[in-house]
């Protein structure tokens, strides 16, 4: 078995918390709406390019999820009622849940509107403190959060996800080792859909497989990332909780099943990617300067282009204006094109706008 080496050892003295809100967009809206309470809910566009957002419990059962296609969502689900998001109302309620946070601990570290890491290292019980937290943001907001509780983030977040909606696990240190040795791959938190299927081939289904491979070959065919993989399977992650957290860029990206050559079918193709980064700066509250728009051609010679603003890209509108003009200055494209991606970089905190800049 590999041993993953620490310097000092493993600190199990730590405190942290996973707060994770159930379907949060969704949540809100059926929360808003009565009508909507216990039917099938897909916040995001239903037209044919559109994209599914954030999806409802009801909506979940019948294999809907978020960055899905609003027709392919349809699809699965006929009776799914759309909801077109609303920013506003969700940064209003996640500044409520942080109001809560920080009743309980300044050292939060955000990921995005509806989760965040605490560390609450010093405390009698952990268990306590995000009991007290969730049910406060029950009374507060009408909406359920689950938890996860353990001595290191990459175990509160996966117990966070292992009693939702509306529940809560705790992961003691002497569970820790255990529970990630028997963790399922596809449940590893950085271990995306391409990398836990390539790890399926080679027989690894659970963290004690990855223990017992060798270092060296995890790196081989992982890259950096094995070392992070090794000590996660065996229950070990030193990463603080950085309260001070500053993100760099916000981005998504989508290959397409055939390349588009045609000026019409590339703008079209746009739009879902359009879609997908403006959902993540919502999340984030972010807002940035620069706006970076990704080509790939199907020869996967991939180029660049940037723009940047001397104000922040506070509005989508603002940011379909950037993209598309980067997106027009490469046209004709030479070949076709298998990707296009979309990033906003050199960010800072959202400022308020006025009505004529409220978010979609």
């Amino acid at each position: 078995m590999t041993e993953p080496t620490t310097d000092g050892g493993p600190d199990l003295t730590r405190k942290i918390i996973h707060v994770d809100m159930d379907a949060f967009f969704a949540s809100v809206e059926q929360r808003d709406d009565p009508a909507l309470r216990g039917k099938p809910v897909a916040v995001g566009g239903s037209r044919e390019r559109g994209v599914v957002v954030a999806a409802s419990y009801e909506a979940r059962r019948y294999g809907v999820r978020s960055a899905m296609a609003s027709v392919t969502a349809r699809r699965k689900c006929p009776d799914l009622l759309f909801v077109r998001p609303r920013f506003d109302v969700y940064k209003s309620v996640s500044d409520q849940i942080h109001t809560i946070f920080r009743r309980h601990t300044d050292r939060i570290e955000p990921l995005s509107l509806d989760e965040a890491y605490l560390d609450v290292t010093g405390v009698p019980s952990a268990r306590d403190v995000a009991e007290a937290i969730r049910a406060a943001i029950h009374a507060e907001t009408g909406l359920t959060a689950s938890a996860g509780v353990s001595y290191n983030k990459f175990l509160a977040k996966v117990a966070s996800d292992q009693n939702k909606p509306d529940g809560i696990c705790v992961i003691p240190p002497s569970a820790g080792p255990r529970f990630a040795a028997a963790l399922p791959i596809g449940r590893f938190h950085g271990i995306g859909p391409v990398t836990a299927a390539k790890m399926t081939e080679h027989g690894i289904l659970t963290g004690a497989d990855l223990l017992t491979r060798p270092a060296d070959w995890l790196r081989t065919r992982f890259g950096k990332a094995a070392d992070y993989y090794l000590r996660a399977a065996a229950g070990l992650d030193d990463r603080p909780v950085r309260f001070n957290r500053i993100r760099k860029s916000i981005g998504a990206e989508r290959t397409f099943s055939a390349d588009i050559s045609n000026d019409d079918g590339l703008f079209a193709a746009l739009d879902p990617v359009l879609d997908a980064v403006w959902e993540r700066i919502a999340r984030s509250d972010a807002a940035g300067r620069t706006v970076t728009l990704k080509v790939k051609y199907q020869d996967f010679h991939q180029i660049t282009r940037a723009r940047s603003s001397l104000h922040p890209v506070a509005t989508r509108p603002v940011l379909d204006d950037i993209a598309r003009g980067l997106l027009r200055d490469l046209l004709p494209v030479p070949k076709g094109v298998r990707l296009l991606g979309v990033t906003l970089s050199a960010l800072c905190e959202r400022e308020p706008v006025g009505v004529t800049g409220l978010l979609l």
